[in-house]
């Protein structure tokens, strides 16, 4: 449900939500419905533009720092997203999304330059019928030849996500991780683990060089997906921090 309910809060929805609104008051009151389209189409032009989406990408990163093998004893990888097995792999358990993939690279990158355990997280919010972590785990083994020390397969959220894993992790007396995800996802996801009594140091992917010159206000489906992105970690910051007084043990942003 919530899931449901965040795909009309975010552009492309919550626009063409708007834009439909204002259609419907055109009759009774003209300028308000004018002035509501007009709006929800020049705010879905904005954030189809990359220098539109970068900078909301950028207000949610933190700045990138080499990272040392000293700094922390593990590294936990998020999982971003799964899929049923695709037909051109023959007969599957499922396949990661691209987000999955791309910090199930970087993760396998440091766990070899760092020569630090793995542990992956992820249960199976989409209902693929496979945990996330458990494809994850399975790509690390079969493509990179590392083999994770934990599978953490319950959670659901980036929430339950920290709090499995610091389960796993405290009974073997490791209290210092670094975090992998995207480096937008990141300012979202370290609170999580740090309420858990973890320090954390981010390991961020997916940074990205911001866009200048014609180009970067030229509208294009990538940027609207950047942007998406962006708004769903700032929705993701408010529910949150407000979850506790509105609802108490349920439902949370992914």
């Amino acid at each position: 449900m919530s899931a449901f309910l965040g795909q009309w809060l975010l552009p492309p929805g919550d626009l063409l939500l708007l834009s439909a609104l204002g259609f419907w008051l055109m009759r009774r009151h003209a300028l308000l419905g004018k002035s509501l389209m007009a709006f929800s189409w020049l705010a879905l032009g904005a954030l189809s533009m990359p220098w539109v989406s970068h900078v909301l990408l950028d207000s949610l990163m933190p700045a990138y720092h080499p990272l040392e093998g000293s700094q922390a004893d593990a590294i936990v990888i998020l999982a971003g997203g799964s899929v049923r097995g695709p037909t051109e792999f023959g007969p599957a358990e499922g396949a990661p999304k691209w987000m999955t993939l791309e910090r199930v690279r970087y993760g396998a990158w440091l766990a070899r330059k760092l020569h630090k355990p793995v542990l992956v997280t992820g249960g199976d919010p989409e209902h693929t019928g496979h945990p996330e972590a458990v494809i994850m785990a399975h790509v690390l083994q079969q493509d990179y030849g590392i083999t994770p020390r934990w599978v953490e397969t319950r959670s659901r959220t980036t929430a339950e996500n920290a709090s499995d894993s610091a389960i796993l992790l405290k009974r073997e007396g490791i209290t210092r991780i670094y975090l992998v995800s995207h480096a937008w996802h990141l300012s979202r996801a370290m609170p999580e683990f740090e309420k858990q009594g973890l320090t954390v140091i981010a390991a961020g992917t997916g940074y990205h060089h911001s866009s200048s010159g014609l180009y970067s206000f030229l509208p294009s489906a990538a940027a609207l997906h950047d942007s998406y992105f962006a708004l769903h970690e700032w929705l993701g910051r408010v529910w949150y921090r407000w979850r506790p007084a509105f609802l108490a043990g349920g439902q949370d942003l992914p």
